[in-house]
């Protein structure tokens, strides 16, 4: 809910880092899981128990498996078509629920074939399939904490550049994920000889490129360099002295 509230002046991006934060949260609870289940399995294992009721637990865990995998594949499939890391890394929180009732349904029929050992040794088995998962939704997430973007964001946002008349090049981009939105800052470089104008005109139609163009991009900002002055560079200012301009102090 706090996602979708409104940019206010304290918090101008919004509250979609909200949404980063619970897919933290996510992640460290499916680590729960898995230490759970890794405990257990090895304790099982060193002391091995007798289950009881075979069908039934073989029953609840088909319909446990079932529930929970539905309700994964719904949440990922939705996660990956709005963007959303924290949406895919709670799906995948669904079906380490679901394996861990595969993996009780495994046990069970080892036990039935005459193995004990069956349920703990599967039970370790899931545990590292849900390392797994733990990885692959970390890595989701926490690169989406700290800024990170895919690779195949930036070479769209060159080739959306590329097609507006007037660019020259582009010298800075810094899109970033605020949620399962994107926001993009963009440096690009046009002639001298342009009109401030002129170059308004170039800002405007890249800024409607991407925004028509970009999947999951809510806004971007775009500045225009002449040439011969693009780049960051040229916007530092040394100590004291602005571009040329007398030397004064701060």
């Amino acid at each position: 809910m706090l996602a979708r509230l409104k940019p206010t002046p304290r918090f101008p991006f919004g509250y979609g880092r909200v949404e980063d934060l619970a897919g933290v949260v996510i992640v460290l609870t499916i680590l729960f899981s898995a230490v759970v289940a890794g405990y257990e399995s090895v304790d099982r294992l060193i002391h091995p128990r007798q289950v009881g009721y075979l069908w039934a637990v073989a029953a609840a865990s088909i319909i446990g498996f079932i529930g929970n995998e539905a309700v994964a594949v719904f949440r990922i499939k939705v996660g990956r078509e709005i963007g959303s890391a924290a949406l895919i890394a709670d799906g995948h929180h669904a079906r380490v629920d679901g394996w861990t009732s595969l993996s009780v349904l495994a046990g069970a029929t080892g036990v039935w074939l005459g193995f004990p050992l069956a349920d703990p040794l599967v039970g370790l088995g899931i545990t590292l399939a849900i390392l797994r998962i733990i990885w692959e939704s970390g890595r989701a997430v926490f690169t989406r904490m700290l800024d990170g973007v895919e690779p195949q964001v930036i070479d769209e946002i060159r080739h959306a550049a590329q097609h507006v008349p007037g660019i020259r090049e582009v010298t800075e981009l810094r899109p970033r994920w605020i949620g399962h939105r994107l926001h993009a800052e963009v440096n690009v470089t046009v002639s001298s000889a342009l009109s401030v104008a002129d170059g308004h005109a170039i800002a405007k139609e890249l800024n409607h490129q991407l925004l028509h163009h970009i999947k999951y991009l809510a806004g971007a900002t775009v500045h225009v360099d002449p040439e011969g002055e693009s780049g960051e560079g040229h916007h530092r200012i040394p100590a004291h002295a602005h571009d040329g301009l007398p030397i004064h102090s701060h």
